[in-house]
């Protein structure tokens, strides 16, 4: 596959639609997330209160996951979607209100921040089980990977207008835009004419429904390597996420423009890797590049802990944006080209799960390592374990063509 052709699922016309109006939506998000996350800095110095943001962000995935999952394979997907996205303009939109007010504090700050990924929670199933139904399987690794440069454009744009934005006024503001920004994908998903794949057999209650996403799990091989992978590999990778606003304020002096600006090298460089990934998996295995990749992650994070001026660390987060992306699109196209349309949802949502849910404990618990022993050591902690994951690549091969349809529940 060329390196083009990650731009070819483009061309059909809703999925484009679908594709814009998700990367505005992703923009807001991350505007929302850089002043989250600043804004928890100002309320509590703590390590612990500022790594619980991402935690607080990612925790309803574990929680939700499944049931999101099954909920995507039994119902109409376009009006759960529809809901989803609703309920975070709405908790977006309060979250501004209550910045704006000046009563805003930490906990109210993590309370309506895990509201919103609640309601993120519920819409990831279905829109990751959405992508296969828009374009034509052939184009299928390439809409994956277009889904995952269009979270990093935003990501590259998103923390820096965010910075910019809560610079000139408030967090409250930019709490604003996100909700704002959520309208886009709601009217796009008005127009979907959806079609609701074929199930076999009958439509199961809920917890038949998630019992039959289990034993798909269980009887389909790539799923192992690919859970336990992507879980040890999100969990150590979090500490560079949950604990760069700490370093941009402390160790870089930073302010929050300048915080902005290393989230998005980070998002510029999973773009670089993202537009290659053509390229390299034409020509590499997928062991080959996680591999490669987590070793590259791991360099960036340890360069986080001892290099203390803003240029060296700007190219090492840029350095990690491209490993990012190179080690989840892998992941991804494997999560994604194997289940059947009926159990697709299901399937995805429990890779979504143990990914974020992996994020999520990895970012608390980094944080509280931090605050033992210092955030320098704690990042170097975290790139021995990215490092020593590699061992898992030996008994947990990934398949280079994943085709596991013969399951039958």
């Amino acid at each position: 596959m060329a390196v083009t052709a990650v731009w070819r699922p483009l061309r059909h016309g809703f999925f484009r639609a679908m594709w814009i109006a998700s990367v505005v939506s992703n923009i807001g998000t991350w505007m929302h997330t850089v002043a989250a996350s600043w804004l928890m800095t100002t309320l509590a110095l703590s390590p612990l209160p500022v790594a619980l943001v991402q935690t607080a962000t990612t925790l309803p995935v574990f929680l939700l996951g499944l049931p999101a999952g099954a909920m995507a394979d039994m119902t109409d997907r376009r009006r759960m979607l529809i809901f989803t996205q609703s309920w975070m303009l709405v908790m977006a939109a309060v979250l501004g209100v209550l910045t704006l007010e000046g009563v805003i504090g930490p906990w109210w700050l993590l309370g309506l921040t895990f509201a919103l990924g609640l309601g993120s929670a519920m819409n990831q199933p279905a829109w990751s089980a959405t992508i296969p139904e828009l374009v034509p399987r052939e184009e299928l690794a390439s809409a994956v990977a277009l889904n995952s440069v269009g979270f990093n454009i935003a990501r590259a744009i998103g923390p820096a207008l965010g910075g910019m934005v809560m610079a000139a006024s408030s967090a409250g503001i930019v709490f604003l835009l996100n909700a704002v920004s959520f309208l886009g994908v709601i009217l796009v998903l008005t127009r979907w004419r959806y079609s609701r794949p074929a199930s076999e057999g009958e439509n199961p209650r809920l917890h038949h429904a998630m019992r039959d996403g289990v034993r798909y799990i269980r009887a389909t091989p790539t799923y192992h390597a690919v859970l336990v992978r992507a879980g040890l590999f999100s969990f150590a990778g979090s500490a560079l996420w949950g604990l760069l606003p700490v370093v941009a304020r402390t160790s870089l002096s930073l302010t929050s423009t300048g915080y902005g600006v290393l989230l998005g090298c980070l998002g510029i460089g999973s773009i670089l890797g993202a537009t290659a990934m053509g390229f390299l998996r034409s020509r590499y295995s997928p062991d080959v590049l996680v591999a490669s990749g987590a070793v590259v992650f791991a360099l960036a994070t340890a360069a986080l802990a001892t290099i203390h001026h803003f240029g060296p660390v700007a190219l090492a987060m840029l350095a990690g944006g491209v490993a990012w992306m190179t080690v989840m699109t892998t992941f991804n196209v494997s999560a994604q080209m194997a289940p059947p349309a009926w159990m697709r949802a299901r399937a995805l949502a429990v890779y979504i799960l143990v990914f974020q849910g992996s994020l999520a404990a990895g970012s608390g618990t980094w944080g509280a390592i931090a605050g033992r022993v210092g955030v320098p050591i704690s990042l170097l902690i975290a790139a021995a374990t990215l490092v020593a994951g590699l061992a898992t690549g030996a008994r947990l091969p990934l398949s280079p063509k994943v085709e596991d349809h013969q399951y039958v529940a």
